[in-house]
């Protein structure tokens, strides 16, 4: 004869049931509300284009709007420091600029953030090289012309970038430490506030986002050099890269979705599934191309390799470049 159940054991087993089902439900229902995605640079320049494409795709997977916030200034820092900051429960995630990540930790004094220390990754997403423009205006047609042109004139041009301390400023600053050419460096919030003076003429050569660069490339205000990655582009077959032009370095720039350390790991898979289906969509890739962004889905636990790599090889770029930022 079977005996009976206490009611007691009943009751808890009840319970904790409950308690499971509600758990699952919470999983289950990730995201319940928009997802923020901060980002360290203003509108329109190459970090705000792709964070913009991706995330419209990540709120077709999650059904949930992903709204852009943009913190530009500091070298990355501000936006770095914010997304940081944020509380971690799977609505706040970073676009993470990895390389100027990586340069502004080595140039800038401590900071309260480190994208190492205080992040964890969901995948890498896009490599955006930056490429070496002059005004059209510049009688110079490739590397060796403008270095010739800096070097019979020392002092007397200038260079624009995104801003102290980010990858845009490190280039022209290794490429001077290369060439032995003496270039001012005129700092500005973005490529969007610079790009007009370069056109102008007050500056005579910038590192900028392909994204940024390419429309005024295509109306005949700005000439391409090179590019600064490792080997040339699919779009710019004819450009050489920055090395092959005779200047000895590369930068891929590598992009990746971050979220604040202590997020929920159901929260993460989530936002993972997203990224991966908006950058292995076809024609998002196709567009982005067209843009000078090569979309590659990259695992967390790989992208975090990168991430270190990158934080090894531009530490010793700034070591040796001697630049230092307050």
């Amino acid at each position: 004869m079977m005996q009976a159940v206490p009611r007691s054991l009943l009751r808890r087993a009840g319970a904790a049931a409950l308690l499971a089902s509600a758990s699952f439900a919470a999983q289950a229902e990730y995201p319940e509300k928009a997802v923020t995605l901060m980002l360290s640079f203003p509108p329109a320049g190459a970090t705000d284009i792709l964070a913009r494409a991706i995330g419209q795709r990540m709120s077709e997977t999650l059904k949930q709007s992903i709204v852009i916030e943009n913190k530009p200034g500091a070298g990355g820092n501000i936006g770095l420091i914010a997304a940081a900051r944020a509380a971690p429960d799977g609505y706040t995630a970073y676009m993470a600029a990895v390389t100027n990540a990586a340069i502004a930790a080595a140039a800038y004094p401590p900071q309260s953030a480190h994208l190492q220390k205080d992040f964890v990754v969901v995948a890498g997403v896009a490599i955006v090289p930056h490429m070496l423009v002059v005004p059209s205006s510049l009688p110079v047609q490739n590397v060796g012309q403008l270095v010739a042109m800096l070097k019979a004139q020392p002092g007397k041009h200038n260079f624009a970038s995104q801003g102290a301390g980010t990858l845009s400023h490190l280039e022209s600053e290794v490429f001077k430490a290369a060439t032995g050419a003496e270039v001012v460096h005129i700092p500005y919030k973005g490529s969007s506030q610079a790009l007009p003076d370069l056109m102008a003429g007050s500056s005579s050569m910038m590192f900028d986002s392909i994204p940024a660069s390419m429309p005024h490339v295509k109306a005949g205000k700005l000439r391409v050099l090179a590019v600064a990655s490792s080997r040339r582009l699919a779009m710019l077959p004819e450009v050489p890269t920055i090395a092959e032009a005779g200047v000895n370095f590369s930068a891929d720039n590598h992009f990746g979705l971050m979220v604040p350390k202590g997020t929920p790991p159901q929260a993460i898979a989530a936002l993972d599934r997203a990224v991966r289906a908006a950058v292995e969509s076809p024609e998002l890739k196709q567009r982005m191309q067209e843009q000078g962004v090569e979309l590659r889905y990259t695992p967390g636990e790989d992208f975090t390799k990168v991430v270190d790599e990158e934080f090894r090889t531009w530490g010793k770029v700034v070591q040796q470049a001697k630049v230092r930022l307050e």
